[in-house]
């Protein structure tokens, strides 16, 4: 592994977001500033192919970046900020596996993304 190879390492371990190659390029180069973008998209590529790295797509068009979890969670995307907020619920990876059984699956895998917009003044966090 380059140097430059581990600087972008540690920049995507340091992270508490989920950056954009462009996020991780500019932190990268914060750091050490001979790092191209091209060698950016190289590492994150042979990261994402080493399972390293999982990728997302929140909708903005953007493919976005964290670590392979160590364990399974969810995520809530806030439409208008981007703030991407990690999550877990027993209850939801209950009924995952339970709509799994019910067609005659055992489930192995998947993924939860939950978009919201923040709640106006006055409104409750009951279900609208």
């Amino acid at each position: 592994m380059t140097e430059q190879r581990r600087v972008i390492a540690r920049v995507l371990s340091d992270a508490v977001d989920h950056p954009d190659v462009e996020e991780v390029y500019r932190r990268s180069t914060g750091i050490d500033p001979n790092i191209s973008i091209a060698t950016v998209y190289r590492t994150v590529r042979l990261f994402e192919e080493a399972n390293i790295l999982e990728r997302h797509d929140f909708g903005d068009g953007r493919a976005r970046y964290e670590e392979t979890p160590d364990s399974h969670h969810d995520h809530l995307i806030d439409v208008h900020s981007g703030r991407v907020i990690e999550f877990q619920n027993p209850e939801i990876e209950a009924l995952h596996r339970e709509i799994a059984r019910r067609f005659g699956y055992k489930l192995v895998g998947h993924r939860l993304e939950l978009y919201a917009v923040p709640l106006a003044a006055g409104e409750g966090s009951e279900d609208q």
